[in-house]
């Protein structure tokens, strides 16, 4: 029904968060990597949000979630997106964390690597 609007929520607020970490000028990893976080999040988001459209359950008219209009049907929806729509979100940001720290492991491990073959060059 609107589990789509929590990655949606966390993906504005990381493209927020990554705009002014980039006018700071963070050195920090995950500052940096955050353009994977929020491809994945905007992507998942706008996949979902379709398949909400093409379903009926997202319309172009007030209330624009169906579930929205009924009280029952909206204390449904906000489990949903409680459940579903936080799981989703949390599963994601695991994920970056996890391609972020192997990015990591591995540019560490390929870096000695690289200054030896250059000495003995």
């Amino acid at each position: 029904m609107a589990c789509f609007l929590v990655p949606t929520t966390e993906a504005i607020v990381t493209t927020v968060v990554k705009h002014v970490a980039d006018k700071k000028g963070s050195d920090n990893i995950f500052i940096k990597k955050m353009n994977w976080l929020n491809n994945m999040l905007w992507g998942g988001s706008a996949l979902l949000a379709f398949e909400h459209v093409w379903h009926g359950e997202v319309t172009p008219w007030f209330p624009f979630l169906t579930a929205a209009a009924d009280p029952a049907d909206a204390a449904e929806m906000l489990h949903e997106m409680g459940t579903s729509g936080v799981a989703m979100a949390i599963l994601v940001t695991v994920a970056w964390v996890v391609m972020v720290l192997v990015s990591q492991a591995i540019s560490k491990k390929k870096a000695p690597a690289v200054a030896k073959t250059q000495a003995k060059a």
